[in-house]
C-alpha cells in the first residue's frame, strides 16, 4: 500500500529571490540538518538568456533505523537524486526527488514547490508532497514504513526551520534584498533559440518536474488550501502527519463532493474521532455529509423554532463559558420529565431540539475562537442531576435516549470537551449501565463525575468553571436563565388521534406487555437470576384501578411451562400450598399504586433463584393478603365478574458484570465517584426503590 504526505501550504515572509538564497546555503552540506551527510551536483544548466537553471543532485542520506536492520540491508546510507529546475522569470522552484538505493524494494518520491504568494508578491509560498511504496524489504515492510514516516515527518519541520535559519543569517549579514531577475542581452541570432528555451513544451530543463508542482494561483487565502499559520492559528497544533490527513481529506472532498464542503473544523474533528486514520475517517464523514442533506441539517438553525412548551420544560441551555473559553451548555436534567416531554412533543421534535444544540454549539466554538484569539473546537455540558429518580428510566426514554447518543456520536463526533455531572444520585448507576455501551471510548474519558457536594471546593467546578460563571443553583452567584423544567400536566400530551404519537404509541407497546389484574387473581412474571448482585429493573404503568405491587424470592422454580429466556410472564405461578417465609421470601415492601401512575424501581439481588414480580388489586387495608392466593381464588375470579385493572409493565435484567462494569469504568474517571460506587452495589446487601410518577 502506498503512504502519501502532503503538506500545509507555508509562508515565509520574505521576497522569493531571498529565499531562494537561504535555500542554496543548504548544499553541497548543512549541519543544521544532521541526517543529511552531503551532496555533489550530477548535471547542471541554464537557459540562453538564465532565467531557468536545472541542477541535478546525488544526496547521501544516513539510516536512522535500528542496528539490526542496518546490518540486514548492509547499507549506513541510502542516496536520493534531487532535480531541482529553478524559473527565476517565473519565480517558481519545483523539486523532484527519488531513492536510488533500494529502488527496486522500496520507492519514495518527493515534490517541492517555492512560488510566489498570489496576494503578496513579497512574499513566499511552500509546499511539498511524498509517497512511500514498500514493495518488500527482507520481511521488515511493516517497520521499515514506520520509521521511513517518523523520520520524514520530524524532518519537515526542520526543513521549515532551516529555511528560516539562514534567512535571519543573510539578514545578519547585510544581506536583505536581491533584485529580481532581469534578462540580459541576447544576440539577435539566438533570438529563435532562446524563444524555444521560453517554451515549457520544449525546455528538457523544465520537462516533467515543471508540473508536477501546485499553479501558483491555486495557493489563495479564499480556502483552496491549507496554510499551515493558519491551521496553527484557527485549528490547533497538529504533527506533520495529522496536517497531511487534514489536507488530503480536504481535497479529497473537493475533488468529488458535489455538495457544500464542509469547514476545516468539521472535518479535523471526524480525523480525530477516527484516530487520524485517512480511510475509517473519510467513510464515517461521507456518511454524515449524506445525512445531513437528506436531513436538510445546514438549514437547521434558521428553520427550526422549538414549540413553546419545549422551551417552557426542557431543562437547558446556553451560558457563558468554561475556564479554557469553550461555550458552557447546563443540562437540569434531574429537574426534566423525560417521559412528560416525549408523550407531549414526541421523540422526533426531541431529537431535532438536540441536533439544534449541538448546531448551535459549532457556531458557539467558531464564534469563540475568534474572541479569545486561540483554536476552540468542543464545547463543555455541565449536567446536574439533582432530582434524577427510577422516574427517568422509562424505558421509550430510554431508547430515545441512547437514538439521540448515536444520532451525535456518528455526526457530531468530538464537539464535546468535558462533561461534567454533579449531584449524582443512587440511581445514576443504573443509568449509566443502561447508556454507557452506546457511548465513545474517547467521550467516556472526558466525563468527570461528582456525587452529593464534592462538586464544591477545590477539584471541582472551580477547576474548570471560573467562580463568576457558576450557578446560583450550584452554590455560585451567578443568575442562570436555563430553564427549570418540572412535570409536564397531562392535560398537555398529544391524543392518540396525531398519526405521528399513533406511531409512537404502538413502538411504546412493542416494548411494553400488557396485563389485567382481577380480585383474587394476581399478575406475576418470573425472573431467573443465576448470580448475586444482579439488578432487576421495572417500569410499569396503571391504566386502571388500584394494584399493590410486590417482589419475592424462592429457591424453588413455579411450573412455567416451556422454558424460555429472560422473564417469564402467566397469570399467577406460584401454589396455594407456598407458605410465607419458609417457601417464598418477600424481599420488596408492598407499594401501592393508584390508577394513572407510572412506576419505575429496581433491586440488587442478595441471592441466586426465582424472583417473582407481582400486581394484585388492591384492597382496603384490613382485607390485605398476608399470603399468595391459592389456584382456587383464581378460579373464582375468572368466572366471576368484578371490577378489573389494567397495566403496561416492563422489565430487565441488568448482568452483575456489567452493572459493577460499569461502576469501575465511573470509578477510573474521577475519585469522587467511589462513595457513589460504593453506596450502590455494596456486597452482601440488597438495595431497592421505587418511584412514582404521578
Amino acid at each position: 500500500m502506498v503512504k502519501k504526505y502532503q503538506s500545509p501550504v507555508c509562508v515565509y515572509k520574505y521576497p522569493f529571490e531571498l529565499v531562494m538564497a537561504a535555500y542554496e546555503k543548504r548544499f553541497p552540506t548543512c549541519p543544521q540538518i544532521p541526517v543529511f551527510l552531503g551532496s555533489e551536483v550530477l548535471r547542471e544548466s541554464r537557459s540562453a538568456d538564465g532565467a531557468v537553471h536545472l541542477v541535478e543532485r546525488s544526496c547521501r542520506l544516513r539510516v536512522e533505523a535500528p542496528r539490526l536492520l542496518r546490518k540486514i540491508a548492509g547499507v549506513e546510507h541510502v542516496v536520493f537524486v534531487q532535480r531541482n529546475v529553478l524559473n527565476w522569470k517565473e519565480r517558481t522552484l519545483l523539486i523532484e526527488a527519488h531513492n536510488e538505493t533500494f529502488a527496486s524494494r522500496v520507492v519514495v518520491k518527493e515534490n517541492c514547490s517555492y512560488t510566489v504568494h498570489p496576494e503578496n508578491e513579497d512574499w513566499t509560498c511552500f509546499e511539498q508532497s511524498a509517497s512511500l511504496d514498500i514493495r518488500s524489504f527482507f520481511g521488515f515492510e511493516s517497520a521499515l514504513e514506520k520509521i521511513a514516516m517518523k523520520q520524514y515527518t520530524a524532518n519537515v519541520k526542520r526543513g521549515k526551520e532551516v529555511i528560516e535559519h539562514y534567512l535571519n543569517e543573510l539578514i545578519s549579514q547585510g544581506t536583505s534584498h536581491i533584485p529580481r531577475w532581469t534578462p540580459a542581452p541576447v544576440p539577435e541570432e539566438d533570438t529563435h533559440s532562446q524563444a524555444g528555451l521560453r517554451d515549457p513544451g520544449s525546455l528538457e530543463v523544465c520537462g516533467p518536474g515543471s508540473t508536477q508542482g501546485p499553479a501558483p494561483e491555486m495557493v489563495s487565502t479564499d480556502g483552496d488550501k491549507l496554510d499551515a499559520d493558519y491551521i496553527e492559528r484557527c485549528l490547533g497544533h497538529l504533527t506533520p502527519m495529522q496536517e497531511s490527513c487534514l489536507i488530503q481529506l480536504r481535497h479529497w472532498l473537493q475533488e468529488t463532493h458535489k455538495g457544500k464542503i464542509p469547514k476545516d473544523e468539521h472535518i479535523l474533528r471526524f480525523l480525530r474521532a477516527r484516530d487520524f486514520h485517512l480511510d475509517r475517517a473519510r467513510e464515517m464523514l461521507c456518511q454524515s455529509l449524506s445525512w445531513r442533506k437528506q436531513h436538510q441539517v445546514d438549514i437547521l438553525l434558521q428553520t427550526w423554532r422549538p414549540p413553546a412548551l419545549l422551551e417552557e420544560f426542557y431543562a437547558g441551555g446556553w451560558h457563558y463559558q468554561d475556564i479554557d473559553g469553550r461555550p458552557l451548555y447546563i443540562l437540569r436534567l434531574g429537574h426534566m420529565d423525560t417521559k412528560g416531554l416525549m408523550k407531549a412533543v414526541g421523540e422526533e421534535v426531541l431529537l431535532q431540539h438536540v441536533l439544534c444544540v449541538n448546531e448551535e454549539g459549532q457556531k458557539r466554538c467558531e464564534g469563540n475562537t475568534k474572541q479569545f484569539g486561540r483554536p476552540i473546537s468542543s464545547w463543555t455540558c455541565l449536567v446536574d442531576l439533582e432530582g434524577l429518580s427510577l422516574r427517568h428510566l422509562w424505558r421509550p426514554g430510554i431508547k430515545a435516549l441512547l437514538r439521540m447518543i448515536e444520532v451525535v456520536e456518528d455526526n457530531y463526533p468530538e464537539t464535546l470537551g468535558r462533561l461534567l455531572i454533579v449531584r449524582a444520585p443512587r440511581v445514576f448507576p443504573v443509568l449509566w449501565t443502561l447508556i454507557s455501551p452506546f457511548i465513545n471510548e474517547n467521550t467516556r474519558q472526558k466525563f468527570l463525575i461528582y456525587s452529593g457536594s464534592n462538586y464544591q471546593g477545590p477539584g471541582g467546578l472551580v477547576d474548570y468553571l471560573d467562580k463568576e460563571v457558576i450557578p446560583d443553583f450550584l452554590g455560585g452567584e451567578c443568575l442562570c436563565n436555563v430553564p427549570e423544567g418540572g412535570l409536564v400536566p397531562k392535560s398537555l400530551y398529544l391524543t392518540e388521534e396525531d398519526q405521528e404519537h399513533k406511531d409512537q404509541l404502538q413502538q411504546w407497546r412493542e416494548t411494553y406487555q400488557s396485563a389485567s389484574v382481577l380480585r383474587g387473581a394476581p399478575h406475576e412474571v418470573a425472573v431467573e437470576i443465576l448470580e448475586r448482585e444482579s439488578v432487576i429493573t421495572w417500569d410499569f404503568d396503571i391504566l386502571q384501578g388500584d394494584v399493590m405491587f410486590s417482589l419475592y424470592h424462592t429457591k424453588q422454580a413455579p411450573k412455567l411451562g416451556p422454558r424460555e429466556p429472560g422473564a417469564r410472564a402467566g397469570g399467577q405461578l406460584t401454589d396455594k400450598g407456598w407458605a410465607l417465609g419458609a417457601d417464598y421470601s418477600r424481599v420488596e415492601a408492598p407499594l401501592i399504586c393508584r390508577e394513572g401512575e407510572s412506576i419505575q424501581g429496581s433491586h440488587v439481588t442478595q441471592w441466586p433463584g426465582v424472583y417473582l414480580l407481582q400486581w394484585q388489586m388492591h384492597s382496603a387495608p384490613g382485607h390485605m393478603a398476608c399470603s399468595l392466593p391459592g389456584v382456587e381464588d383464581v378460579l373464582m375470579a375468572l368466572h366471576s365478574p368484578g371490577p378489573r385493572c389494567k397495566l403496561l409493565y416492563y422489565c430487565e435484567v441488568l448482568a452483575s458484570e456489567d452493572f459493577r462494569g460499569s461502576m469501575s469504568s465511573l470509578e477510573s474517571c474521577t475519585s469522587r465517584f467511589s462513595q457513589l460506587s460504593a453506596t450502590t452495589s455494596s456486597s452482601g446487601q440488597s438495595h431497592s426503590s421505587s418511584l412514582v410518577s404521578r
